[in-house]
């Protein structure tokens, strides 16, 4: 069943990279068909099998030999570990279902975030009512908790993002980071946002350490934050009520 799940979220992955692709751009993620985005040739079945496909190419297009990005392997990968891993915490069903949805979605807005720097509306706008409404419906959330949690989430990003500029005189945050928040708050409740934005913070300054040490980067040069609330995000999803179970113990 894991190998089943596994090849299931590669599929999904690769489809993913569809939506990572042309939502950016406002395209649409239905037609046309797969296609190099250098010489436009179509992209048939046999080239386009999650994974072994791009490594039996050796990563470049069959047509023109441009060489295709490590995004698509990286996200179907990701995606068919996610598929494993959803199958593991959660089997079979709607629950699963669910979850497994929601890491795609934090799967398309980090690769959108760290390559164009923002997180588009279109996903975040809608995704709000609707994991509100699965994460109390379906996944056990209680209605006071969801709500609490998306105006918490959408306070506590917008404060950071007024203060960040106040000090630093750049934007450090966007719309699509305040508005991520708040989808993570209303689908998990607002117990969840202490370790979300704990862990989005700490990994995303140890990062932002690094390219200081060893790249020189700044304090002014943007890093992308929606990927670091996604890892935040995911930490709970997978480890929430254990790490909950275990700070109520000590």
């Amino acid at each position: 069943m894991y190998a089943i799940a596994f090849i299931l979220g590669a599929i999904v992955g690769s489809f993913l990279n569809v939506c990572i692709s042309r939502l950016p751009m406002g395209e649409s993620i239905v037609k046309p068909p797969s296609h190099c985005p250098t010489c436009g040739a179509r992209i048939f079945w046999y080239d386009n099998i999650p994974i072994f496909s791009y490594l039996f190419l050796r990563g470049r297009c069959r047509r023109c030999h441009t060489p295709i990005s490590y995004r698509y392997p990286l996200v179907e990968l990701v995606s068919a570990l996610g598929a494993v891993a959803v199958w593991a915490q959660f089997g079979p069903g709607v629950e699963g279902a669910i979850a497994f949805v929601f890491f795609c979605t934090l799967i398309v807005v980090s690769f959108i975030d760290l390559e164009h720097q923002i997180i588009p509306h279109v996903i975040t706008l809608p995704g709000i009512p609707i994991f509100l409404m699965v994460g109390v419906g379906v996944m056990g959330v209680k209605l006071t908790d969801a709500l609490i949690g998306l105006a918490a989430g959408i306070a506590a990003l917008h404060l950071i993002a007024v203060y960040y500029e106040a000090i630093t005189g750049i934007e450090g945050m966007g719309g699509g980071d305040v508005n991520l928040a708040g989808l993570i708050g209303a689908f998990f409740g607002w117990q969840s946002l202490p370790l979300v934005l704990f862990s989005a913070a700490f990994f995303g300054a140890c990062l932002g350490l690094i390219f200081m040490v060893f790249k020189g980067r700044n304090l002014r040069q943007a890093i992308p934050f929606g990927p670091f609330l996604s890892l935040g995000a995911l930490i709970y999803l997978f480890f929430g009520r254990a790490l909950w179970g275990f700070f109520l113990t000590v």
